[in-house]
C-alpha cells in the first residue's frame, strides 16, 4: 500500500472531521442530569433553564448553552423542577410560548394532550406566556450578561418549550420593595 495515497484519502476525512466537530461543539451531548446538578449551584438571579422541543434553534450567544437531553421533554421539564424545588437560593418564574394555546389538535397531533399534561405537571405553579419570537430574543439579550441553559429533547410538537427565568429564592419583589422605601427614607 503507497503511504502517500492513504495520506491524501485520510486528511480530507480528518479536515471533514474537524469541520464537524467545530459546527456541532455549541451542541453538547453529555449527561444532562449531571451537569444540571453541577449548574444549579452556580445559577441564580437572571439566569435561565430552557426545556426546549426538538425544533429549537442552537442558540449561538456567548452565554448560551445547548445540551442535547434525548429525553421527553416532559420528564425533562418534571425533573428540573424537582431539581429546582430542592434549592433555596432560586426559585424559576415560567414563560410558555402564547403561540401554544392557539395550536389545534388537527394541525399538530398530540398538541391538546400535550397542554392536559403539561397544566397538569406544572400544578399550582403559574406559567405566564409571551409569543415565542420575544422569548428567543430576550434570551439572545440575556446570553451577553448572563447563562441561559437550553435542555433540548426529542418532542417534536410546536411552540412547547418551556422557559424558566431564574429569580432569587429567599428575596422577593415585597422585600426590596421595603428595602428601597427604608433607602429612600435614609435609614
Amino acid at each position: 500500500m503507497n503511504p502517500r495515497s492513504t495520506n491524501a484519502r485520510v486528511w480530507p476525512l480528518l479536515s471533514l472531521l474537524v469541520v464537524a466537530l467545530t459546527l456541532f461543539s455549541g451542541c453538547q451531548t453529555v449527561d444532562w442530569r449531571q451537569r444540571l446538578a453541577a449548574e444549579l449551584p452556580v445559577l441564580g438571579h437572571r439566569n435561565w433553564i430552557v426545556i426546549a422541543d426538538s425544533a429549537y434553534p442552537a442558540q449561538s450567544g456567548q452565554g448560551i448553552e445547548t445540551i442535547y437531553t434525548g429525553n421527553r421533554q416532559l420528564e425533562v421539564v418534571r425533573e428540573v423542577l424537582a431539581a429546582l424545588d430542592k434549592t433555596k437560593h432560586v426559585k424559576p418564574v415560567i414563560y410558555l410560548d402564547a403561540e401554544l394555546s392557539r395550536v389545534p389538535d388537527a394541525l399538530a397531533p398530540g398538541v391538546e394532550k400535550y397542554r392536559s399534561d403539561l397544566k397538569q405537571l406544572l400544578g399550582a405553579r403559574a406559567a405566564q406566556t409571551r409569543p415565542h419570537m420575544e422569548l428567543i430574543q430576550l434570551l439572545d439579550r440575556t446570553g451577553t450578561a448572563f447563562r441561559v441553559l437550553i435542555l433540548k429533547t426529542d418532542l417534536v410538537l410546536p411552540y412547547t418549550s418551556v422557559f424558566l427565568e431564574l429569580d432569587c429564592g429567599y428575596w422577593g419583589p415585597e422585600q426590596e420593595k421595603k428595602l428601597r422605601e427604608a433607602i429612600g427614607r435614609g435609614n
